[in-house]
């Protein structure tokens, strides 16, 4: 398993650099990942939780977005109503209230609790607008993200047996006719 269990950190690792550079992510901004480890692992979502298939999947993601300045964000559950675990100092540049929960691998899942870990100082948020998303195993990011999602194909579609759905965002265009849009 340790083979195996090192690819998927490869996976995720590629995944979510690539997701990095194509939608141009710039130092501050957030990437917001939910993650089924039970998906991962070839099980149906919810089923089989894995602290330790977590980890490998988070430690590929985050030194990828450490790598960029990038802040990490992980959604919780279901069970903690998709909460999302990151860096107080993220949460304080953004101006979100942090409430009081901490995740746990049947109420929160294994991949928040992975991050929660690993953060220096982990606080939970109820929303986040990120400016990036990465969906591991269908877990439905996209209350995350900020208005204009737009898709983004990475040739890693998935991390272990899990789907992967990766998105960037943009700026709205608003006007019409009439107006002009800047190209970046």
């Amino acid at each position: 398993m340790t083979n195996d269990m090192t690819i998927i950190g490869e996976e995720a690792y590629r995944a979510a650099k690539e997701l990095i550079d194509t939608a141009k992510l710039e130092k501050g901004q957030m990437l917001v990942v939910g993650c089924s480890t039970s998906e991962v692992a070839g099980a149906s979502i919810g089923s089989y939780s894995s602290p330790e298939l977590a980890e490998v999947v988070f430690g590929g993601i985050y030194q990828a977005t450490q790598e960029a300045g990038v802040y990490l964000v992980a959604q919780c559950c279901e069970h903690l109503n998709r909460a999302l675990i990151l860096e107080k100092e993220a949460a304080d540049a953004y101006g979100y209230e942090i409430v009081n929960v901490m995740p746990q691998p049947k109420a929160g899942g294994s991949f928040a609790t992975a991050a929660y870990k690993a953060f220096e100082h982990p606080v939970a948020v109820e929303h986040v607008k990120a400016h990036g998303g990465m969906d591991i195993g269908d877990t439905l990011i996209g209350m995350h993200l900020r208005d204009v999602a737009v898709p983004i194909r990475v040739r890693t579609t998935e991390i272990g047996d899990a789907h992967v759905v990766c998105a960037r965002t943009r700026a709205k265009y608003i006007g019409g006719c009439r107006a002009i849009y800047e190209e970046e």
